[in-house]
């Protein structure tokens, strides 16, 4: 790993101590008991990271919905649902949108309406209403991002870091991008490395778990990304043109990001064509009416035969809905889904501790003896 992959700002290492006094005085009293965490009797897992963004969240989330469901499981979802333009605790239905519960619990909700999806700044009065639920009860639910809402203690925590970019190379806000210190690992029972790279060596896989001096107690997993098939954001548009699946490497791309890390995206779409202008945008961007027109014109540049649009699922959910998207523009957009894979035949190793946790924390009798 390059270390020159680490971009620190020295310079606000001062605001850096400001901040970590600050953050080190909120977790001691939460370790001394004076601001208190509340356990709930069902099994409740988080998917969290130390840093800003970026580290894969959603798609470890989704493969633990996949792996949960397949067993049988009723499974709920609950986070903040950043960004969203609504308050207090909503629970999705199949009218809900982006707006009211957040582009990525709407993205959820989407892949998997059968789950229940629910957003609330307060995850301790989220789980709460999520326990009335009764048609059917919630076996297990996953909280997306919420290491750092230590007021929920939950019975599993998932520590997600970047291989480019491991917590251990890394510093506070806002000299980095540490939210915690890098010994706030601690809390964790499992951590992730993610992204990682395809061509990675045995030797890496030493050296990284080096590095991250984990404790003896936790487990150490590594997962990569898996690109999915081409799919259109709007599929009844598509139909009226030729479709793509798969890129042959004369396609005119517009690729549309607005993701923490789109670098990843940006060197899986080169394999296949050089003809790519980038159009990218922060993390969660909103898009505006000026966006949405300047998106248009983008495209508009490239040569038209064979152009297309390719965005992230995230950013998908966010164009299908906008008012100002030009209809002749629709049949051209083209989301590219991703997934994780497990390295190092883990992944079995992995699906059983999650499920003998859950069974094991299960509130459903019949669930526990199984």
């Amino acid at each position: 790993m390059e270390e020159s992959t680490v971009r620190i700002h020295h310079w606000l290492t001062p605001l850096s101590w400001l901040y970590g006094l600050g953050v080190c005085l909120r977790n001691k009293l939460f370790d001394w008991g004076w601001l208190k965490s509340k356990s709930f009797d069902i099994p409740v897992i988080c998917i969290g990271n130390l840093s800003v963004g970026g580290t894969g969240k959603t798609p470890h989330t989704e493969y633990l919905i996949r792996l949960l469901q397949g067993k049988g499981l009723h499974v709920a979802t609950l986070s903040r649902g950043y960004k969203r333009h609504s308050k207090g605790y909503v629970l999705a239905s199949s009218q809900s949108n982006a707006e009211q519960i957040g582009d990525e619990p709407y993205q959820m909700k989407s892949k998997f309406p059968d789950i229940q999806v629910a957003v609330d700044e307060n995850r301790c009065h989220g789980i709460g209403q999520l326990l009335q639920l009764d048609n059917p009860p919630v076996d297990v639910i996953l909280l997306d991002d919420a290491f750092q809402h230590r007021h929920v203690k939950a019975g599993l925590n998932i520590l997600l870091t970047d291989y480019n970019r491991l917590f251990c190379d890394d510093t506070l806000l806002p000299a980095g991008r540490l939210r915690e210190p890098a010994t706030a690992k601690s809390r964790a029972q499992i951590v992730i490395v993610t992204k990682c790279p395809e061509d990675i060596k045995p030797i890496d896989f030493n050296i990284t778990a080096k590095r991250l001096h984990l404790y003896p107690y936790q487990q150490l997993y590594f997962s990569s990304i898996r690109y999915g098939m081409l799919a259109p954001v709007f599929p009844q548009e598509a139909n009226q043109r030729k479709m793509f699946s798969t890129l042959t490497g004369n396609e005119q791309v517009l690729l549309l990001t607005g993701i923490a890390s789109p670098a990843p995206l940006v060197k899986e779409i080169r394999r296949y064509t050089p003809h790519i202008r980038q159009l990218t945008f922060a993390d969660h961007h909103q898009f505006s009416n000026r966006d949405i027109k300047h998106i248009e014109e983008e495209f508009l540049r490239l040569e038209e035969w064979n152009r297309l649009i390719i965005t992230t699922e995230k950013d998908a959910v966010r164009l299908k809905s906008h008012p100002a998207l030009n209809e002749a523009l629709k049949p051209y957009i083209y989301v590219l889904p991703i997934e994780i894979e497990f390295l190092q035949n883990q992944q079995p190793i992995f699906n059983q501790n999650i499920i003998d946790h859950v069974r094991t924390y299960s509130r459903n009798c019949s669930l526990s003896e199984k």
